[in-house]
């Protein structure tokens, strides 16, 4: 049994967007690819190479997918203030008002037209193609026990980059750890040494800025692969298909 996990960090305006693929095989999750693309129709064309048509998949977009309120906030926006404002893990408010709705919104449009359903629940490890909205902040702070998230967004830039160090150092030394395991050493041709790959933190902003869109995709596609892994019994789901919704794996 083979299963795909695509990991979105989708660029809410016209910034790039981090893209991350990995995939369940022999009891374990491989990685298979992590770029970065400018455009919407680059990020869909390598969606169609990267999972063929008859391939099962799941999709975790870190943007809202999902936004039926014409003003104000989403109902997992709020929640996500609710239950994770302690960690500062509140996610940003979301409206059809607001300039980036239609360029998200479209975007899981065009995933339900090449046959990614939205999954607010789902049957644990039952093939299929599926989306989700996700969020990294909460999902991190989540799966690594943390008090607070890790600060790798704003700040200065040596601040920003020993934050993303404390995230990739937990992707390596606990993900493998965890069901699903992942483990990124010399998991693929490729990245014959993904930590090595992951290690090259680095010092400026721009490429800095790179790095966190790949390690942010990455977080994407292991919820999604906790997501389907584990459904409901270790995940939380603020909202719904209605309001709108935030797929969060529970703190272990």
């Amino acid at each position: 049994m083979t299963m795909k996990f695509i990991g979105i960090d989708l660029g809410w305006r016209s910034q790039p967007s981090g893209l991350c693929c990995l995939e369940w095989i022999d009891g374990q999750l491989q990685l298979l690819d992590l770029d970065r693309k400018d455009a919407i129709a680059d990020i869909l064309t390598w969606i169609d190479c990267t999972v063929k048509l008859d391939e099962p998949a799941i999709i975790a977009v870190d943007a809202p997918t999902l936004i039926p309120n014409a003003s104000g906030s989403r109902l997992p926006d709020k929640l996500s203030h609710k239950y994770f404002g302690k960690y500062h893990a509140g996610c940003y408010p979301a409206n059809q008002n607001l300039p980036f709705a239609d360029r998200t919104i479209n975007f899981g449009l065009e995933l339900e037209s090449r046959g990614y359903l939205h999954a607010p629940t789902i049957e644990p490890q039952k093939l299929g193609r599926y989306q989700i909205e996700v969020f990294p902040h909460p999902a991190i702070v989540n799966l690594f026990n943390l008090e607070r998230i890790l600060k790798y967004k704003k700040g200065r830039l040596s601040d920003r980059r020993l934050e993303l160090i404390k995230l990739q150092n937990y992707l390596l030394d606990i993900l493998p750890l965890f069901s699903p395991p992942l483990r990124l050493c010399g998991s693929l041709q490729q990245f014959p040494d993904a930590s090595t790959f992951l290690l090259k933190i680095p010092t400026t902003g721009a490429a800095l800025k790179a790095t966190e869109d790949k390690l942010d995709s990455l977080v994407c596609a292991y919820i999604a692969a906790y997501w389907w892994y584990w459904g409901e019994e270790r995940n939380l789901v603020l909202g719904d298909r209605t309001t709108g919704y935030i797929v969060i794996p529970q703190r272990i």
